[in-house]
């Protein structure tokens, strides 16, 4: 998991406190170089002055304190990992790509002003910043719909990045020859978040596959936050489930009006249920 730093309520308290969580100057930004069809970054979480423990004999001061109050990836990345540890106490047979859709779709959009969360210029912080929103893990527990994967369902998308045999198998941990298997776009992917290359007036579809672990009988109907220059279409636009882990899919298509963005747009799809709601962000350009 892509993990960037945002300031922590005891960072704002002396200035703005209602402007916290808060992106951090120094958080690392998307997109990803390597795979642009996947958002980064993936969430952000608290790594702006944290307090924790702090072996004396890797600092070069000669305090005895146990204790630092410390900045950067080495704070927020154990929030998370023990947030998804976490997870999988409460849920022990939910998969890695599970836990991290279920960090990911329920995460915080706002702040504690009710604003949206801001960068460190204190304006919107962009998808590229702020990733599916900050994390909480009381709502990760119970995020209802979760975009689950397996191993074997990332091998289309590895071969297709142009990766070698050997770096699949490792990966997979089995013997993979990519020859031998249909690659798939980076796109593709049962991915939460939907990044998406538009090039003249073509016309681009995606499929999407939820599982239900939420309550057995229930039923999410979609609301499309549409990026500008876009159509958005999703079909169908209900899913009704009748038992807990069953899986429904649904396909997310894309047609350009006019001429295509220039720029990164951004957008979300929202499955709405009566009380719950499961949220994809969407970049396009």
């Amino acid at each position: 998991m892509n993990v960037s730093m945002s300031k922590t309520c005891a960072e704002n308290m002396s200035s703005h406190p209602q402007q916290a969580p808060q992106v951090a100057s120094f958080s690392s930004r998307g997109l990803s170089l390597a795979s642009p069809g996947i958002l980064k970054p993936d969430v952000i979480g608290p790594g702006v002055s944290i307090l924790a423990a702090w072996p004396t004999s890797v600092d070069n001061t000669s305090t005895n304190a146990p204790f630092n109050v410390v900045a950067g990836t080495s704070m927020s990345c154990p929030h998370l990992s023990g947030i998804a540890a976490l997870l999988k106490s409460a849920h022990p047979d939910w998969s890695p790509a599970g836990i991290k859709s279920a960090i990911m779709t329920i995460a915080d959009l706002i702040n504690l002003n009710n604003q949206p969360i801001q960068d460190e210029r204190e304006l919107p912080a962009s998808l590229f910043a702020v990733g599916a929103g900050h994390v909480n893990p009381s709502k990760a527990n119970d995020p209802r719909l979760i975009y689950d994967m397996q191993a074997d369902d990332y091998i289309p998308y590895l071969c297709g990045l142009g990766y070698s045999n050997a770096r699949v198998t490792t990966i997979v941990q089995k013997r993979v020859s990519c020859s031998n298997i249909p690659c798939i776009p980076e796109a593709q992917l049962n991915y939460l978040s939907l990044a998406i290359t538009l090039s003249g007036n073509v016309t681009k579809s995606y499929t999407r596959r939820v599982t239900n672990v939420g309550d057995a009988n229930s039923t999410y109907t979609v609301n499309i936050n549409t990026p500008p220059g876009v159509s958005v279409t999703v079909s169908p636009s209900t899913l009704i489930f009748t038992a807990v882990k069953e899986k429904l899919s649904y396909q997310v298509t894309f047609i350009p009006v006019g001429s295509p963005p220039n720029q990164f747009v951004e957008g979300a799809l929202v499955w709405n249920s009566i009380r719950h709601s499961v949220r994809s962000p969407i970049s396009i350009k």
